[in-house]
Parts: C-alpha cells; sequence; structure tokens
C-alpha cells in the first residue's frame, strides 16, 4: 500500500465520520423537537380532560350564556383536532381561539356570585390557568428546538447532509401576540 493510497483511504474515513457526526447531531435535534411537542401534547390532553368539568360546572349556574359555552367546546374540538392532526399552524390558531374563549368565560363568570364561590370552579379554573401558564412555557422550549434544528439545516455543510437524508425545516408553534400572556383571573373578583 503505497502513501497516497493509505492518504485517500484516511480521508474517506474522516469523511465518512464526519458525515455521521452531522447526521447524529441533525437527529438529536429533530428528537428534541420531538420531546418539546410531547411535552406540550401532554399539557393539551390534560387541559382536554379538564374542560369539560369545567363546561358542566358552569352550565348550571350560566343558563342564559350557552354561546359562550358553546364557544370554549368548539375551541377545545379544533385544538384537539389540530393537535392530532399535528398541525402546526392549525394549533397556533387553534390555541388562539381557545384562550380568547376562555378569557371571555372567565371574564363572564363575573356576573355570577354562585359560580364564583364554587370549590369545585374555582379548583378547576385555577388548574386550567396554571396549565395556559405551562403550555406557554413549553411553546416557547418547542419553537426554540425548532429555531436550532432549522439553523443547523440551514448551515454549510450540515445543509449537504440534511438534504442527503431529507430532512427538513420545522415550523414554529405561533400565537396571536396578543394572546402571549397568560389566561388570568386575577382581579376579576376584587
Amino acid at each position: 500500500m503505497s502513501i497516497a493510497e493509505f492518504i485517500a483511504g484516511g480521508a474517506v474515513v474522516i469523511a465518512i465520520s464526519y458525515i455521521i457526526i452531522i447526521y447524529n447531531g441533525l437527529i438529536r435535534l429533530k428528537n428534541n423537537v420531538e420531546r418539546a411537542f410531547a411535552n406540550i401534547d401532554v399539557l393539551l390532553k390534560q387541559r382536554h380532560t379538564e374542560l369539560p368539568q369545567l363546561v358542566e360546572i358552569c352550565k348550571g349556574y350560566m343558563k342564559h350564556e350557552h354561546n359562550l359555552l358553546l364557544a370554549v367546546t368548539e375551541a377545545r374540538s379544533h385544538v384537539q383536532d389540530a393537535r392530532e392532526g399535528r398541525d402546526i399552524s392549525g394549533l397556533g390558531h387553534a390555541e388562539t381561539e381557545m384562550r380568547q374563549s376562555l378569557q371571555n368565560l372567565f371574564i363572564k363568570v363575573e356576573a355570577y356570585p354562585e359560580l364564583k364561590a364554587n370549590e369545585n370552579f374555582l379548583a378547576l379554573q385555577e388548574r386550567i390557568s396554571v396549565l395556559e401558564d405551562t403550555i406557554a412555557d413549553r411553546r416557547e422550549i418547542y419553537n426554540e428546538s425548532v429555531r436550532l434544528n432549522n439553523t443547523r439545516i440551514q448551515q454549510f455543510p450540515d445543509m449537504l447532509v440534511a438534504r442527503s437524508f431529507n430532512f427538513v425545516e420545522l415550523k414554529y408553534l405561533r400565537f396571536k401576540e396578543s394572546d402571549l400572556q397568560p389566561v388570568t383571573t386575577s382581579g376579576l373578583y376584587d
């Protein structure tokens, strides 16, 4: 074996090793995005389970607010559909709709003193508010994971490996700017 063959063989081994390192890094980033979405998914499932309880409690007191309760139920359904379909754009829109309908519900509760005093309602309201805050935090983590993934697959030489193995840019989970604040009820009952 000549020195030229030895050098050529070494260069091939180095190139293959470098491609493997890039590929493994891209897989790690893709899995981080998946994990971040799974964390959001768990919270959305928890909220999805608790919202019908909140609506049922409200129904007994808010007989004249059928449209408001229907809006919460429909928003819940839209979030569930987008979540199950892994439609990130649709999920962002549905989350905005959900946050608006919950905000409207919590504001309207002020007109129902008996409902405001109901312990089950207060516990569910607090739980849902905590879930909303946590979803907002997890959305930031998800979007940061997406940013890292997208940046990496756009950089040279990583983009060559990414294109070869069909890595694609992922979408951010976006809410309307006005809905980035958590749903809160503090101050409504003072």
